[in-house]
C-alpha cells in the first residue's frame, strides 16, 4: 500500500525506517544506501506523505498498521519522531514483527508542539507562477532550516504539496499527542537523541521502561531533534553498533 523506496539486496536481514512529519523514505537514502552494504532496507512514504496515498485518517494504529503491512517476518524497526512513535506502535501491538527497535528522538508521551503554523505557510504558498523550489522558499513563511526541509514535499511539476495537509492538520492533536496502548515489547529498544534536542527528558525514562523494559539510552552529539541528518556519520555507527 505504502510507496516504498527499497535498498540493499532482497534476503538480507531487513530494516525499516519511518520518517517523521513533512518527510518522505528520500529524506533516508543516505542512511538506507549505507546500511545497504549489510541490510535490506524499506524506506516508506508514510501514509500521507510522498507517494504514498491520502486518507482522511493519520492515528498511530493506522500508521502501524500500513507498515505491518510491509513485513512478512521479523525486522528491525527505525523510526524517527512521528515515525519513531508509530515504530514504538508496531512494537507494541505486532512485537511478532519487530526484531530490534530504535526511536529517534521521540517518546510514548504527548506533546505540545502543534506544527500547524507550517501547514498554514504551506498552503498560503501561490504555486501558480513557480517553477523551481528556489522561487518558492521566499514565498514560504519559515525558519530557514525547517523551510529547507519542508520544501523537499513540493512537487513543482504538478504545482502541489506531496502532503495531504489537510488531514494532516485536523489531525494534529493525534499526531503530537499519544494515544493509551496496552502491550510491551520486551526485545531490545534504542532510544537514541540528539544531544541538543529536549524532546526526550531524563522523566521520560520510567514511561518508557514500562513499556520497553529493555530499552537503552545513547545521545548523538552536535545534533539536535533531525539528528540523522544533522549528524548522520554518528547515527549510522551508533545504528550499526546497535543492530549488530
Amino acid at each position: 500500500m505504502l510507496n516504498v523506496i527499497e535498498h540493499g539486496e532482497p534476503g538480507r536481514p531487513q530494516v525499516l525506517i519511518a520518517h517523521g512529519l513533512f518527510g518522505s523514505g528520500r529524506n533516508w537514502g543516505v542512511i538506507g544506501k549505507r546500511l545497504a552494504d549489510t541490510f535490506h532496507v524499506l524506506c516508506p512514504d508514510m501514509r500521507n506523505h510522498g507517494d504514498s496515498p491520502w486518507f482522511d485518517s493519520h492515528s498511530y494504529e493506522d500508521m502501524a498498521d500500513d507498515l505491518a503491512g510491509l513485513l512478512d517476518g521479523p525486522a528491525d524497526v527505525v523510526g524517527h519522531s512521528m515515525g519513531g512513535k508509530a515504530a514504538m506502535m508496531l512494537a507494541l501491538t505486532r512485537p511478532d514483527l519487530v526484531r530490534r527497535l530504535v526511536v529517534a528522538d521521540i517518546a510514548p508521551v504527548a506533546y505540545g508542539h502543534s506544527q500547524s503554523h507550517n501547514i498554514a505557510a504551506m498552503k498560503a504558498v501561490d504555486l501558480s507562477g513557480v517553477t523551481r523550489r528556489s522561487e518558492a522558499a521566499p514565498l514560504l513563511d519559515a525558519d530557514d532550516e525547517v523551510k529547507s526541509f519542508l520544501l523537499q514535499s513540493l512537487d513543482v511539476a504538478e504545482a502541489r504539496w506531496k502532503l495531504n495537509l489537510d488531514v494532516l492538520d485536523r489531525e494534529m492533536d493525534r499526531i503530537i499527542g499519544w494515544p493509551e496502548v496496552s502491550g510491551r515489547f520486551d526485545g531490545p529498544a534504542l532510544f537514541l537523541s540528539g544531544g541538543r534536542s529536549d524532546y526526550v527528558r531524563r522523566e521520560h525514562r520510567e514511561t518508557i521502561k514500562a513499556s520497553f523494559p529493555q530499552a537503552r539510552f545513547a545521545r548523538i552529539p552536535d545534533a539536535g531533534h533531525w539528528l540523522h541528518a544533522e549528524n548522520p556519520r554518528d547515527f549510522e555507527a551508533t545504528l550499526r553498533a546497535f543492530l549488530a
